[in-house]
């Protein structure tokens, strides 16, 4: 078996380095700026913070930059930037009962307590691409702020209020849907502290915390394409949205000189999506029931907080009998930093093993012949 060494890799490799900076930065125009990244291309960033498990705009936007605007890249480097942070406190569980609301939807009902909030969204925008935005003037920032203030001024005089009533709530008492004490998790779970998957590797099978915590951290498109599977018929789940929401929850910490008191540190923006999955019995005698699946990630990004709670409630089967119901199979294949990573390891050199392999196949071929 032989190996060849490689002449020149030190400065083979500054020279890609260089030139991978020169790809960002050509062309005639200014540089992004990590503020325009930030304020202009939120539901990237959004993305980023989920995936990359940290929320804080800025430096999601700077690590979109540095990645030219590879989201995965930027994940990865978001997520290493993270593991340098030092652990300050856990803060108490978050209160989406309590959310200022900037959208809010339900497709189970057309009538809900509040209403529904449309909010920002492209849902109702033709895909047509508008080539008025290649050669958008400066302007264009003060006429949209004009034109949303003149739509806005009759509604504005009757402000509705920020916090709703949660649907399911709803449902809950009327005993159509199981009570929050009662919903499975995995075997022997109950009574459990939370699982805290930053803090210890993941051992499967998981209850119901880790893997919504593995959920909210996974990539986008890996949660969407198992979800679409189990939709599809490759498991049982085809939900109705129960509710949808968006806007800011606080983050409390316990007062650190005032037992059993709390304070505000501040606030996130999350998405989080409660969906009606098919009926059940919670017991033998008891009386068939509504099932949940519940999805939550950082920023707005409703295809994943959808596709989470499709995915929560398909991996509540005893008896799993699609890839979507199969803890394993959907944890350790969604998340975007293990996969790429692993997937970017072949660019690596592999030229011992593929030596040893032409060994054989020509010994192999030669006893043929």
């Amino acid at each position: 078996m032989g190996y060849v060494s490689v002449q020149g890799g030190a400065t083979a490799i500054e020279n890609s380095r260089r030139l991978n900076r020169w790809q960002r930065l050509r062309g005639p125009s200014m540089p992004l700026s990590v503020q325009q990244i930030q304020d202009q291309l939120g539901p990237l960033v959004d993305r980023v913070m989920s995936e990359g498990a940290l929320y804080s705009p800025f430096h999601a936007a700077l690590a979109l930059k540095q990645a030219s605007g590879d989201p995965i890249e930027a994940s990865f480097l978001l997520r290493a930037y993270r593991s340098t942070l030092h652990r300050m406190t856990d803060s108490l569980p978050i209160r989406t009962d309590r959310m200022r609301i900037l959208r809010r939807i339900s497709s189970a009902f057309k009538t809900i307590p509040g209403g529904q909030v449309l909010g920002s969204t492209s849902d109702y925008e033709q895909r047509i691409l508008d080539f008025s935005l290649a050669e958008e003037p400066e302007a264009a920032r003060e006429e949209a702020a004009r034109d949303l203030a003149s739509a806005g001024g009759e509604a504005a005089a009757t402000m509705r209020p920020e916090r709703f009533r949660k649907v399911v709530d709803l449902l809950r008492e009327q005993g159509l849907v199981a009570p929050a004490s009662a919903a499975p998790s995995a075997p022997g779970a109950a009574g459990r502290e939370p699982t805290d998957i930053t803090q210890h590797s993941a051992e499967l099978p998981l209850d119901r915390s880790g893997r919504l915590q593995m959920l909210a951290r996974a990539e986008t498109g890996g949660v969407l394409a198992l979800a679409y599977s189990s939709m599809r018929g490759y498991g049982s789940v085809h939900p109705t949205i129960a509710e949808l929401r968006v806007g800011y929850v606080q983050v409390r910490i316990p007062h650190p000189f005032r037992p059993g008191q709390s304070v505000c540190v501040g606030a996130l923006k999350v998405t989080e999506v409660e969906i009606v999955a098919s009926v059940q019995r919670s017991e033998p005698e008891g009386k068939p029931t509504f099932t949940l699946g519940y999805g939550a990630c950082f920023g707005h990004n409703e295809v994943k907080a959808i596709s989470m709670a499709v995915l929560d409630r398909a991996m509540k089967s005893t008896t799993p009998g699609a890839p979507a119901e199969d803890q394993e199979f959907v944890l350790l294949h969604t998340d975007g930093i293990e996969s790429s990573g692993f997937c970017s390891h072949f660019k690596l050199p592999h030229y011992v093993t593929f030596q040893a392999d032409l060994d054989r196949l020509r010994e192999m071929r030669g006893g043929e012949e």
